[in-house]
């Protein structure tokens, strides 16, 4: 039953998009158009994604920007050649399932790769016994064994790949990654790093499988988080905004605390503030500015 409801949810969870927020205005889309490509067009975009939670950038340092949604794309989002549309913390677009694996039911997904894997088990475990009897001659003489042998070998073949994608899916959750970014690291303002999502094991895997454990293993959706906004262990501060007292930018003195530079969703702040390192950060912070 979890199975099919897992895969049902899978198949037909509408991946989320952006939110009206990221979309640019019908003043910001005319100045746009009018803007010759380049910087000008790059500052029409700070413009409008200033107050946005976004902390990634493209290769070249510049807004990420959709020409064919008319969006500032919030983090972790890509655009879907398939589906034609930004999808929120894309992971990849799956032919079996026919869909988008995103923010919306990347858990789903995960849970059906699970029970998959343990229903095939299951199937080989219980049909070992016949397959073993089939090449000692044990079993009667009928059609049937056939049938028992085709079915232990689509099982077993079965188990080895969905064991080796759960695992690697069951490794990007452990390092808060997606498919997309294992193959392109995020880039920050400041640089490129490939963990810059990751809070550590279990802030990690309460992202996609919420705060309540009860329903870790249900279908039904519990990640933390609009899909919009993503906490981050990196410090990135904007080159327009004024550094700190004493001419040290706050990029360089915190770039290893949970500190971040915009102001996070409610449901996203949470995995920062009861981090350890938290206080940590605050005290030396405050015993620098008493010095």
């Amino acid at each position: 039953m979890l199975f099919v409801w897992s895969y049902w949810k899978t198949i037909f969870t509408l991946p989320m998009n952006p939110s009206k927020e990221f979309h640019l205005s019908y003043s910001d889309k005319e100045s746009l158009e009018r803007e010759p490509r380049g910087e000008s067009q790059q500052e029409v975009l700070r413009r409008a994604a200033k107050d946005l939670p976004i902390y990634t950038r493209t290769m070249s340092g510049a807004i990420r920007y959709c020409d064919r949604c008319h969006l500032v794309k919030p983090d972790r989002c890509h655009h879907c050649s398939v589906c034609d549309k930004c999808i929120l913390k894309m992971d990849h677009h799956c032919p079996w399932v026919n869909n988008c694996v995103g923010f919306s039911n990347y858990k789903f997904f995960l849970l059906f790769l699970a029970y998959s894997l343990l229903y095939c088990l299951f199937i080989a475990a219980t049909d070992l016994q016949y397959f073993i009897k089939f090449w000692t001659n044990g079993l009667p003489d009928t059609q049937a064994k056939f049938h028992i042998m085709f079915l232990f070998f689509a099982a077993a073949m079965f188990s080895v790949s969905l064991s080796s994608l759960f695992g690697y899916h069951c490794w990007l959750v452990s390092k808060n990654k997606s498919t997309l970014e294992v193959f392109r690291a995020p880039i920050f303002r400041h640089r490129t790093d490939k963990n810059g999502f990751s809070l550590g094991f279990s802030k990690n895997l309460r992202q996609v499988f919420g705060d309540e454990k009860k329903y870790w293993l249900l279908p039904v959706f519990s990640s933390l988080g609009d899909g919009c906004s993503f906490p981050t262990c990196l410090v990135n501060q904007d080159p327009e905004q004024a550094s700190t007292p004493g001419g040290l930018n706050s990029t360089s003195k915190n770039e290893n605390h949970l500190f971040p530079s915009k102001p996070l969703r409610d449901s996203q702040s949470h995995l920062l503030t009861d981090t350890p390192s938290w206080s940590e950060a605050t005290a030396k912070a405050e015993k620098g500015k008493v010095g």
